[in-house]
């Protein structure tokens, strides 16, 4: 959607020109939505890493306390962050991209400090056994609480990692999918042949069937001029109907949910319902026309 808003925003060029400067953006969004996820990991991991710098810090003040002393560096061992930090792909993206230049240390001090003042914290470094759950639930709490729902942290980003703005909510849906997987993740191609192939595939659809799916929509703006709808709910409308007819394995219903919640997101209050009524009528004038075919999808053992 980024990239055909994109390409919609830029001189006219012919339809070949089109598809090879969007495949190049579309490249471009995708590493980019990686690096971003990544960089989001060494935020987290920093934060988590500090409690041994706090440690140490306070150890060596001139007159410690008996808590100075005690400072629990028991987040810093924390097992599933290290099982990510020995991933040969982690360490490789981290250091190809130069991610660690987006670490402000102030910022991870900052986040420390709230973190440790969390009452799961003082359970988590209590606790006796090293439990999975556990053990990814600090991490993932650090991640959700001290960073994602951090307005000022947020505008930070906003202002210091490029593309965050745009790309933010993927990164967002990739760190929770982190939280479900195990760390034996592909660092340096997260994104499969399969889903890469799809998207682009969808992008040179919406593109090459503009026309056609156009005549489509337009009957259905009711009360409606074409010019006056947001671009990016048409641009949605146009992805849907392309899904619909030309993406068999995709069933219809999907199609439709998917593009609601994504017009909620980006665009207008009153965009998810309105693209679900234009989508819906649209797919009872195909299913007339008996133009829907859909397939099962073979998936694999």
């Amino acid at each position: 959607m980024q990239t055909l808003y994109t390409l919609a925003s830029m001189e006219p060029a012919d339809l070949e020109q089109q598809k090879k400067i969007g495949s190049n953006l579309l490249n471009d969004k995708l590493n980019r939505s990686l690096d971003l996820f990544v960089v989001s990991i060494l935020y987290t991991f920093r934060t988590a890493q500090y409690a041994e710098t706090d440690a140490m810090q306070r150890a060596s003040k001139y007159l410690p306390t008996a808590e100075d002393l005690n400072v629990s560096t028991k987040i810093a061992g924390n097992e599933f962050l290290w099982d990510v930090m020995h991933n040969q792909t982690f360490a490789e993206k981290v250091k190809e991209a130069k991610l660690e230049q987006y670490i402000d240390a102030e910022w991870i001090k900052k986040l420390y400090q709230q973190l440790v003042q969390h009452t799961e914290y003082k359970k988590y470094i209590t606790a006796k056994e090293r439990e999975t759950s556990r053990e990814k639930g600090i991490l993932q709490l650090t991640w959700e609480k001290l960073i994602w729902e951090n307005e000022t942290l947020q505008e930070h980003f906003t202002e210091e990692l490029p593309g965050w703005e745009d790309d933010k909510e993927m990164a967002g849906m990739l760190m929770e999918n982190f939280f479900k997987s195990n760390s034996k993740i592909n660092f340096l191609n997260l994104i499969s042949g399969e889903k890469r192939e799809y998207a682009h595939n969808l992008m040179h659809t919406v593109l090459e069937k503009e026309a056609y799916c156009m005549s489509l929509v337009q009957p259905k703006l009711i009360n409606w001029d074409a010019e006056r709808v947001a671009l990016i709910d048409l641009l949605l409308l146009r992805m849907g109907v392309c899904e619909i007819l030309y993406f068999p394995t995709i069933p219809t219903k999907v199609t439709i949910n998917e593009y609601i919640e994504i017009a909620k997101q980006y665009s207008t209050p009153q965009s998810g319902q309105f693209v679900n009524g234009v989508l819906d009528n649209i797919l009872k004038d195909l299913e007339k026309e008996n133009l829907i075919r859909k397939q099962e999808r073979n998936r694999k053992s």
